[in-house]
């Protein structure tokens, strides 16, 4: 019998997108793979291997551990850790050599500390919230001042400066006005350090924005294939590289009135049969989904139906079942002419394709491959 669920992930898939969107960077900007929660739910090391590859020239994560666990899997090459870093932290970030991003002074003692204790100048990067709202200074002034400490700390290198758009993806005039306000930042502190890196642009603002592209762009979502507008990855020449599938585990009659899954949320009004999958929401199937999604099994679509429990969830097989015991079932992928993606799930959920993708459990096993041989 097949695995009861398995996220099947192309590398290959991955390395024609890394190429894909390279081939748009303008003005000379290198490529960041953007590799956080796992890969995005994909296998953190081998898309971070893929991507590199495919000629990433960064790798960016969110968290200490995350850096950590690409180091300890050999991953070369700079690393980025974007997130906020607490001092009990900062010393596995600092063993993975990763570069760090800070806003205010006191965190730029912390570091001054652990890099002259480590011997070499850690490489930092500081944030300008130019309306994100998250993490960063507000204030160009506070974050030209943050860049000057790091320049007169030992143990200090000022590598890179950055900010986060808040809506490349949805409100292009946002963002070029946080652009706007990020190059008067930039052009103030490339007179005291011409040489760092500035980077902007998200999946999003490498495809609609390239004036954004700057020395750096930090791809996301679109390394997976998916779309960062939620819409199509076709439209921008991507790949889905996340198949994910389970399969028919029980075929059964089911009369007018009966019922499936918890609280009867699905009661039959005609004789028909239902299929029974071996996955749930303990996998990343929400729970939204009942009575709220197709599976594809024979090229075909049939409604899930019932409410999605932990471990299961029902389909309608209809009057006449061709399907038996043992076929796959694709909940995102392609199959025969037709095809679930990830923001087709989305839409379904009122949410965005990455927390599709990100919200695959850990107890799904992910099977990596280059277009079908075992990578």
């Amino acid at each position: 019998m097949p695995v009861r669920a398995v996220a099947e992930v192309n590398l290959a898939a991955i390395e024609r997108n890394v190429t894909t969107l390279r081939a748009r960077l303008t003005g000379g900007a290198r490529f960041g793979a953007v590799v956080k929660a796992d890969g995005y739910g994909h296998g953190a090391v081998p898309v971070a291997v893929a991507a590199q590859n495919a000629g990433a020239d960064y790798l960016a994560v969110a968290t200490a551990d995350e850096a950590a666990a690409l180091r300890q899997a050999g991953v070369p090459g700079p690393l980025l850790v974007l997130g906020a870093i607490s001092l009990e932290e900062l010393p596995a970030a600092v063993a993975a050599r990763a570069e760090i991003v800070a806003w205010d002074e006191r965190f730029v003692v912390a570091l001054s500390r652990a890099g002259t204790e480590l011997g070499e100048p850690l490489r930092v990067h500081v944030k300008l919230d130019s309306g994100l709202g998250r993490l960063g200074t507000r204030d160009a002034t506070h974050a030209f001042e943050v860049a000057a400490a790091v320049q007169r700390a030992p143990g200090l290198k000022l590598t890179g400066a950055m900010t986060h758009f808040a809506t490349s993806d949805s409100d292009l005039e946002f963002a070029t006005e946080q652009l706007r306000i990020f190059t008067v930042f930039l052009d103030r502190l490339r007179r005291v350090a011409p040489n760092l890196t500035a980077h902007a642009a998200n999946s999003a603002g490498t495809l609609c924005l390239p004036a954004s592209h700057l020395d750096l762009v930090r791809c996301g979502i679109a390394v997976y294939g998916a779309d960062p507008l939620n819409e199509d990855p076709s439209a921008h020449g991507l790949e889905p590289a996340l198949r994910l599938t389970s399969y028919v585990a029980a075929v059964k009659q089911a009369d007018t009135g009966q019922s499936a899954g918890y609280g009867r949320r699905f009661i039959a009004e005609r004789p028909t049969w239902l299929g029974t999958l071996p996955i749930g929401y303990g996998d990343g199937v929400s729970r939204g989904l009942t009575n709220n999604c197709d599976v594809l099994i024979r090229g075909r679509r049939y409604p899930l139906v019932g409410t999605v429990s932990m471990d299961n969830i029902t389909v309608d097989l209809g009057p006449d079942p061709t399907v038996e015991v043992g076929e796959p079932a694709i909940l995102i992928g392609t199959d025969g002419d037709e095809r679930q993606t990830a923001e087709a799930i989305a839409h379904r959920l009122g949410t965005i394709s990455y927390e599709v993708l990100c919200g695959i459990s850990a107890r799904v096993p992910r099977r990596h491959h280059r277009d079908g041989i075992p990578a």
